[in-house]
């Protein structure tokens, strides 16, 4: 859940909350200004994050965004000005602090003052090791030849669920009603549900909060992700967090083995709909969708590291090339992973692969975070 609040020279207020998101909930966001001896003002924030869900394998990744404008315009607080343990990785609920460095450096250090906001997005932990990788990444077809195939990938963390369109419409919100990445057919209430409002503002059509986000092209999704400080994942990363590693708890570790390693789908080996049990939103007439499903509707049926829907639902971009035109001053096609709501079974499968055009904006297709290597707090 998304906090608002107004800095001025110590004091903090809180102005608003939204009533819907996907974000986790974050309360009680309380922000002073000190000053220090050598390297001028700082800030110390304060927060409670409360999700019983939060854990070393299921952690919360937080981010802060600030205005000195009144809300015109926005940055991400670069997670090298920040130390604590309530920003970037964080693996237990409670009471956080994180102090803001180097604000004397910024461009608000005489303003009277700022507004922060603070989001949360749930992750699971992706342990470093081995894993059956199956797919050539970009489908053998990378031109670039930068993309080599890696079965042994680091520590990365991954969302455990797709981009919602409240998500999305919060970050739309933010760049303002002449920025990119809105387009009329998101007003599609059964495939999207997000309006442009006379006034340059966006909202959710109701009931539609916590579906997947659609008709965003390649760009759209890296954009949002660079928003967040987070990124898409490779073709490599979305197969191993589907199928697992070889040891579940990683290589380092090796105490959990994978009963499945090669596993067709999250859940294993059985067909979506096989026995009438319908594993994930695909193409079929009683799994309950006629589109897509909210996130996480099949929750049960979650990988072996508890992301939702990697089968189904929305096909997934990810960072991989599937062959590039530069040379001929073109962009090239990407890798969209995971199947959708209108795909067959087999489409929905750990290796099976579309292209697409990065511009490529459609109703089957979304996106989700990934968090690189990095410190648990």
């Amino acid at each position: 859940m998304l906090c608002k609040l107004l800095l001025s020279f110590g004091i903090a207020v809180l102005l608003s909350r939204c009533s819907y998101s996907q974000w986790l909930e974050i309360s009680n966001v309380k922000l002073r200004q000190e000053p220090t001896e050598l390297a001028g003002p700082k800030i110390m924030m304060e927060y409670d994050i409360n999700d019983p869900n939060i854990s070393p394998e299921s952690p919360a990744y937080v981010f802060v965004r600030y205005s000195r404008d009144s809300g015109k315009n926005w940055q991400l607080v670069p997670m090298d000005s920040l130390r604590g343990n309530g920003y970037d990785i964080v693996e237990k609920s409670g009471h956080k602090q994180i102090i803001w460095w180097g604000t004397g450096q910024t461009s608000f250090a005489d303003a009277n003052q700022v507004e922060v906001r603070v989001r949360g997005i749930a992750m699971a932990r992706i342990p470093a090791g081995k894993f059956v990788m199956k797919s050539l990444p970009g489908a053998g077809r990378d031109e670039s030849k930068e993309i080599s195939p890696d079965p042994d990938l680091p520590l990365f963390y991954m969302a455990k669920y797709e981009t919602t369109i409240s998500m999305y419409t919060d970050y739309l919100n933010e760049l303002g009603s002449e920025a990119a990445g809105w387009n009329p057919r998101m007003t599609r209430e059964n495939r999207c549900g997000i309006v442009r409002d006379d006034n340059g503002t966006y909202s959710v059509k109701p009931g539609r909060e916590n579906y997947p986000v659609t008709y965003v092209s390649w760009y759209d999704a890296a954009n949002f992700l660079q928003w967040c400080g987070l990124r898409l994942p490779t073709e490599a990363e979305w197969e191993k967090a589907m199928r697992g590693g070889l040891y579940l708890d990683g290589d380092a570790s090796r105490k959990k083995p994978n009963p499945m390693p090669e596993r067709r789908y999250p859940w294993g080996d059985e067909s979506p709909g096989a026995d009438g049990i319908f594993r994930c939103n695909f193409d079929a007439e009683d799994d309950g969708f006629a589109y897509s499903a909210p996130v996480g509707s099949y929750e049960k049926f979650g990988s072996p590291y508890g992301v939702c829907d990697l089968a189904g639902n929305v096909a997934e971009w990810t960072l991989d090339w599937y062959s590039t035109s530069y040379h001929a001053g073109l962009d090239g096609f990407r890798m969209v992973r995971g199947g959708s709501w209108m795909a067959v079974p087999a489409a929905c499968d750990a290796i099976t692969g579309a292209t697409q055009l990065p511009l490529k904006e459609s109703s089957i297709m979304g996106f989700r975070a990934v968090k690189g290597p990095g410190k648990s707090r």
